[in-house]
């Protein structure tokens, strides 16, 4: 039976393990040019409503280097732009391809286009998940810790599309999450009500950002306008100020904690400059697990193993 992969949900805590373990393994074979040609003669699809550059690049660099091919799309490719149902899109792709990752703004379009599919589709991102960042954010965090146990993050700034993946993965895992945002950009009820029926992790929101890293073990955030929102920007900046992640906030953290963003950056805006380059700053490497941890979906994904 196929799989997707459209919301961190869709793993078990089992499974989330096992693709981390896995990623790993294919970071080591990358490294030493011993990658397994798992993908030769396999297509992935890429649908992108919404630009990219770390989503797409790594999804591309991923097939390539496991052999196979890629065939990019964006909206105004595809008859989508006319109109074409995406159940017939989904249906039609699948008879041409291995694998389908689609970036867009509604997560129902991608879970109707999964629902029709004959082929594992991966959320590459909506307005309401971003899977495979949280999942990539894990192996760095493991690879810096060496493990996942008690881990504390701390959200600061919109409670987005991201931050909802990173309610999932806390819920799933059972470890703490705390959240900073300011009054009418908290998180989703829906995503909240979801991840403390699950009863697993501690799931905090606060208003000051100082309390959520107190204690944090990695601090977050995320451009405070995402695509779509430009509208907005300027009530934004005002209501985030309080939030960046700056030099005098770290100084109130405890000193191994690692500040992580899922870029692109708006230095001066959500994080200073000093804080993004600083010695506690991981966002490179969380940007270079994007093309492991997808290399090791995708293979499983189409494997099983």
């Amino acid at each position: 039976m196929k799989r997707d992969f459209l919301s961190i949900l869709d793993l078990t805590p089992d499974e989330v393990s096992h693709l981390i373990s896995k990623a790993k393994k294919m970071k080591r074979q990358w490294a030493e040019n011993a990658l397994p040609q798992s993908m030769r003669g396999k297509v992935l699809g890429l649908i992108f409503v919404k630009p990219s550059t770390r989503t797409r690049v790594s999804f591309e660099a991923a097939m390539y280097r496991l052999g196979g091919h890629c065939i990019f799309m964006t909206a105004q490719d595809t008859q989508i732009s006319r109109d074409e149902p995406l159940a017939d899109t989904a249906r039609v792709l699948s008879r041409y391809m291995d694998l389908l990752a689609v970036r867009t703004f509604a997560h129902s379009d991608v879970e109707e286009l999964a629902r029709h599919a004959t082929i594992p589709v991966i959320n590459g991102l909506t307005d309401t998940f971003h899977p495979c960042q949280i999942m990539s954010d894990l192996l760095t965090i493991e690879e810096k810790r060496g493990h996942l146990q008690d881990l504390k993050v701390a959200w600061l700034g919109d409670g987005n599309n991201v931050a909802h993946s990173w309610i999932n993965a806390a819920a799933l895992l059972g470890f703490g999450i705390t959240l900073a945002c300011p009054d009418g950009y908290e998180p989703e009820e829906s995503v909240l009500r979801k991840a403390r029926s699950l009863g697993r992790g501690e799931l905090r929101l606060v208003k000051d950002p100082l309390e959520a890293v107190a204690s944090a073990d990695i601090i977050y955030t995320d451009v405070w306008t995402s695509m779509g929102q430009e509208e907005e920007k300027a009530q934004r900046l005002k209501a985030f100020q309080p939030y960046q992640v700056n030099e005098n906030l770290l100084a109130q953290a405890p000193p191994h904690a690692m500040i992580m963003h899922c870029l692109p950056a708006h230095r001066g805006e959500e994080v200073t400059e000093g804080a993004l380059e600083g010695p506690q700053s991981i966002v490179f490497d969380q940007a270079e697990n994007r093309m492991h941890l997808q290399m090791a979906l995708m293979e499983w994904l189409m494997t099983g193993q």
